[in-house]
């Protein structure tokens, strides 16, 4: 089954955990006009994380807006305020997904040389089986999802205007992310809601 041809959040298969698939999200504002404001109206930061006790520099630009404060890789970010924008696209999410979400982490892959490591969204704030609802704007890119006992790999195409929602045991089970490529990559931004308690 093609999930990209389906009009409403569908589940994909998956062992140890559920992600389901929208292709678009139902929006009032094109594709083009959210990305271009996105990146122009985004506060973007070069962070840099802390892996295996060595500092690094993270392979995009980054923001974090919302109600609370969030750690991860030894960063902690301080939530700048919703722009009316983020607040809009917020809510078509909870529209589309039935769940409540208090901050948002935004990515913005420039080109192909920017990427996100295999990780799984599983500190403590974000509760024991965390509704992580990724948005994408912009060029598509491959998103892996990796089992971390059976290293069963699959890979998702997330085009320009999909809503990608893993929830239940996801994060427990799975590790997902972004690779680099060796073909030219336009820029895209990436939202990811989730729910800090």
């Amino acid at each position: 089954m093609d999930l990209f041809q389906q009009s409403q959040l569908t589940p994909f298969p998956l062992d140890d955990g559920t992600v389901s698939v929208l292709p678009q999200l139902p929006f009032h504002l094109s594709n083009a006009e959210v990305l271009a404001r996105l990146v122009a109206e985004t506060g973007w930061r070069a962070q840099s994380i802390i892996l295996w006790g060595k500092q690094h520099p993270q392979p995009r630009l980054t923001a974090w807006h919302g109600e609370a404060a969030y750690t991860y890789s030894g960063l902690r970010l301080e939530a700048l305020p919703f722009t009316p924008l983020q607040l809009a696209l917020k809510e078509a999410v909870e529209a589309a997904c039935g769940q409540r979400f208090n901050s948002v982490l935004l990515n913005y892959y420039r080109n192909e040389r920017d990427s996100m490591g295999m990780h799984s969204d599983d500190e403590a704030e974000l509760g024991p089986e965390p509704v992580i609802a990724s948005l994408s704007f912009g060029a598509e890119r491959t998103f892996i999802l990796r089992h971390k006992q059976s290293k069963q790999t699959l890979k998702l195409v997330l085009k320009d205007g999909t809503l990608l929602v893993m929830s239940g045991n996801t994060q427990k089970h799975w590790l997902h992310g972004i690779n680099k490529s060796t073909r030219t990559i336009g820029p895209r931004v990436n939202l990811t809601f989730r729910f800090i308690f």
